[in-house]
């Protein structure tokens, strides 16, 4: 690690996320052939709980060759520091100027990140423009789960990686070797004709007549690449600990990929299928890995509904020595109302639960096919207070398909209800919060609601104000998504390339950090949509299921004919079980995933 700069201590809020040096850092200084540098668009207590870039970075460097540097989003104070100083972006680990890597890899986690891309790329002084970077520069690659509709920034991006990377990367980069003293053409081509899950954007273009996109020529559909064994894939253990508190500062042991509950809203029980899961004795090994070698208090079981976990209560009783005897907390962060049970509250035992039933009336969660049931909601929460927890925060969302003001009606309803149960029961110490966060649906590539349009900005804030009205009460609390945020993202998940312009202009007008409340502008959007000539109605509005939508050339293993499926079902109240319980013939059994 560099010889710290006193004038950066003075000059910076947090001078620690720019330091390096973390203990459980892998070696930088064997022997190597290829240098990657692997980003994350945000700040650096976002992107150290990123797990899949904490899978990749140590994987990275256990290759024989291979060294794998990162980089996050600096905050503003350090942008101007390193200007100042005539310094460009590095890496954490030795300093190195990103525009000397091999490869610069950023990973999307949400569309809001995308002007951090170019936020990170101006200040390493790599050209924003994939035809203006020519052999000099390195190869800018893009991961992540937004890249099923890569499409907004194609004009940036050399290589983008469409799936679960852990064993496919090895072998490129191991290819890379072979290539590295030659034209970077060549080896775009090469990775063209031989990974299938491999979208270089130069190779490609879109067909348009009218106006409207009508196909992509005659090249290969991008194939999603997806990890069938889960149980022997990597996972590191000694993993590197922070040097200050990051967004999630715990151990985190991944239980399975995918879902089994096939809500039509949500993407990534989509993309992420099917269901993969270790075994019991694998996470436990892993857990106790993590906690022993990285000295965290706290393990969190991972995945996209924990309380699915087949082998849930024998992992529960076979950590339990260990976590109790080390003063180890075990969290569940992602349980399903009808998976929540008191033994694995005991396991949880936090101030505060989280529970997601989406819609306030039983006729709406089963168009969104969320298939819990009142009895669900109310029995896990009575639990919940049986157990002792008095605060519980509820997770909905507004501007679903066929929804009414009655389901909106609905949220309230069940909110009062939830807490008239709380006051029944023998009175705790303890005083009731319920905290409603109330979220505006975004119909999202490879859902069944892909081709719904996004909800107006007089029924959203109607219903906003309708339940801040009946909401904000005693005991009660109610948030919700700023409209303008949940439009721009909806306009970035469902646009295509005529969006790269707009993205790259609103960069200029200031767009950066748009996750961040704080810094999000809307007008920077809005000025970039208007002098592009976008039309971000048609963009949001409603599809019909027979348009080339800009992501059709991504396969992620699911059919469009089930998606359809599901929709039409999903206009009829009529909910399709769990893979768990049944298959629904979504299209991952021709793939080899399912039996």
């Amino acid at each position: 690690m560099k010889k710290i700069d006193n004038n950066l201590l003075d000059s910076v809020k947090n001078p620690a996320r720019y330091f390096g040096g973390e203990y459980g850092t892998p070696n930088m200084d064997k022997p190597c052939d290829v240098r990657f540098c692997l980003c994350v668009p945000d700040s650096y207590e976002v992107g150290m709980s990123n797990l899949g870039t904490k899978i990749l970075y140590h994987l990275f460097n256990e290759i024989d060759g291979v060294v794998c540097e990162r980089c996050y989003a600096p905050w503003l104070d350090y942008a101007e520091y390193l200007k100042s100083n005539n310094q460009t972006l590095h890496s954490l680990e030795t300093q190195k100027p990103l525009k000397e890597f091999d490869f610069v890899g950023f990973s999307f986690q949400f569309e809001l990140g995308y002007t951090n891309l170019f936020y990170m790329l101006e200040l390493s002084g790599i050209p924003f423009l994939s035809s203006e970077r020519g052999e000099d520069f390195p190869f800018i690659v893009a991961g992540g789960p937004c890249c099923v509709n890569p499409e907004p920034i194609y004009k940036f991006i050399d290589i983008i990686f469409v799936g679960e990377g852990e064993e496919i990367w090895p072998k490129i980069l191991t290819d890379y070797k072979r290539f590295k003293d030659r034209k970077k053409d060549e080896f775009l081509e090469y990775l063209h004709l031989t990974y299938d899950c491999i979208y270089i954007p130069k190779f490609y273009e879109n067909e348009h007549k009218d106006g409207k996109l009508v196909g992509f020529g005659d090249k290969k559909i991008i194939k999603k690449y997806k990890i069938k064994d889960l149980d022997h894939s990597f996972y590191p253990v000694n993993q590197i600990v922070p040097n200050i508190e990051i967004v999630h500062d715990r151990a985190v042991a991944e239980l399975f990929r995918g879902c089994y509950n096939g809500c039509r809203f949500c993407q990534a029980g989509y993309i992420y299928r099917p269901v993969r899961q270790r075994k019991v004795d694998t996470v436990l090994n892993i857990s106790k890995g993590l906690c022993d070698l990285g000295g965290f208090d706290e393990l969190s079981l991972n995945s996209l509904s924990s309380g699915d976990y087949e082998g849930l209560p024998e992992l529960i009783d076979k950590l339990k020595p260990y976590t109790e005897s080390n003063r180890i907390q075990i969290s569940l962060p992602s349980l399903r109302l009808d998976s929540f049970e008191g033994a694995f509250a005991d396991q949880n035992r936090r101030s505060s639960l989280t529970f997601a039933p989406e819609a306030g009336t039983q006729r709406l969660r089963d168009v969104i096919n969320k298939n819990i049931t009142e009895d669900d909601i109310f029995g896990s929460v009575s639990q919940a207070f049986d157990k002792g927890f008095s605060t519980v925060k509820f997770y909905f969302m507004i501007g679903l398909p066929t929804e009414t003001m009655e389901d909106v009606q609905g949220i309230v309803d069940l909110v009062y209800r939830i807490k008239q149960m709380y006051y029944s029961k023998p009175r705790s110490a303890k005083g009731l919060r319920i905290s409603v966060s109330v979220s505006t649906f975004i119909p999202k590539p490879f859902t069944p609601f892909q081709w719904e349009a996004f909800d107006t900005r007089e029924n959203i804030n109607e219903k906003q104000k309708y339940l801040y009205d009946k909401l904000n009460v005693k005991n009660i609390s109610v948030s919700w998504h700023d409209y303008d945020n949940s439009l721009t993202e909806a306009v970035l998940a469902r646009g295509g390339r005529e969006l790269a312009d707009c993205l790259l202009y609103a960069y200029k007008l200031g767009a950066r950090f748009d996750a961040w409340s704080e810094y999000f502008k809307y007008d920077n959007y809005k000025q970039a949509f208007e002098h592009c000539g976008v039309d971000i109605n048609s963009i949001v509005g409603k599809k019909d299921e027979n348009d080339v939508l800009p992501w059709d050339f991504i396969s992620v293993g699911v059919d469009k004919e089930f998606l359809i499926r599901e929709k039409k079902l999903a206009y009829q109240a009529v909910t399709t079980p769990p893979c768990s319980k049944q298959c629904n013939g979504c299209g991952l059994k021709k793939e080899g995933f399912c039996k």
